[in-house]
């Protein structure tokens, strides 16, 4: 069990692997970028963060993300965050670097996962980023009325969102601690026939009048098992750019909205805290 004692290493940096709450953690070194890590849970890709570069986003649902969290208010101004699900907190430390002087809220319940990214990959001790251990539904319920102009989800469990993160009623909390202006983003992973990918939508479409989704076209062809990023908002959102944004990035999304997304849902019903499931288990060779 090889552990680099610092986040500066050298070249032949070995892997941090140690046990956490939720199962095996790894954070692996980028070959190509001098203090970067990749976190891997039981093997399946989780975060990337270049300590050098937070702004830096490698995943591609990550930078999606991203792309929503930069138009979500104008460049460069100051946000109120609140991330549901923490991995190596990239997203939070991204918003911190683009946004600087926001203030961000983390929910992650894996507190040992917790402790490790923060022993391995410190955080900024300037970025003013509250980290709680508890579990998304249940810290959600702590932010106040109206105070995020973002909600970011991206929890996942054993590869899955829990099913008490897939509701009308979890939605409801979202726009409770939402400002009228503010902006939900989740990262809804899902594979043919999409079952899971189009109730998400429809739950989202019940709780808030304007909804988007970006994606890989072969997700949505159902050719493929993929995440794709769900927006929200009370407010319209900027489509034109969210589409060139997507468009130009190294792998292409699309973005659907209005008639063409209600019909991708083919009449899915929303999803309620009675008949929720946890997200499909991807197959194992999405991590080969």
């Amino acid at each position: 069990m090889g552990r680099s004692r610092n986040n500066r290493r050298g070249p032949a940096a070995e892997a941090v692997v140690e046990a956490v709450d939720g199962g095996l953690a790894q954070l692996v070194p980028d070959p190509d970028r001098a203090r970067a890590w990749t976190l891997l849970i039981d093997g399946a890709p989780q975060s990337h963060v270049d300590l050098d570069d937070p702004a830096y986003l490698s995943f591609e649902y990550q930078r999606r993300l991203g792309h929503v969290i930069d138009l979500a208010a104008p460049p460069g101004k100051p946000v109120q965050a609140v991330h549901l699900g923490g991995g190596a907190f990239t997203l939070a430390r991204y918003v911190a670097a683009t946004r600087p002087r926001s203030t961000q809220q983390v929910v992650e319940r894996d507190a040992a996962l917790v402790q490790l990214v923060r022993r391995a990959l410190p955080l900024d001790p300037g970025a003013r980023i509250r980290v709680r251990s508890v579990d998304a539904r249940e810290g959600l319920a702590k932010v106040p009325d109206g105070w995020a102009d973002l909600i970011v989800a991206d929890v996942f469990s054993g590869a899955r969102t829990p099913a008490h993160l897939t509701s009308t009623e979890f939605l409801d909390e979202v726009r409770r601690a939402l400002k009228p202006s503010g902006v939900y983003a989740a990262n809804v992973a899902d594979g043919p026939p999409l079952a899971h990918l189009r109730g998400q939508i429809a739950t989202a479409a019940a709780r808030f009048p304007e909804v988007a989704l970006i994606a890989d076209p072969a997700v949505l062809r159902g050719r493929r098992f993929g995440n794709a990023v769900l927006a929200a908002s009370a407010l319209p959102l900027p489509l034109a750019e969210l589409t060139r944004r997507a468009a130009c990035d190294p792998h292409p999304a699309r973005v659907e909205h209005g008639r063409q997304l209600t019909d991708f849902t083919g009449g899915a019903a929303p999803v309620t805290d009675e008949a929720a499931v946890a997200s499909p288990a991807p197959p194992p060779s999405v991590f080969d």
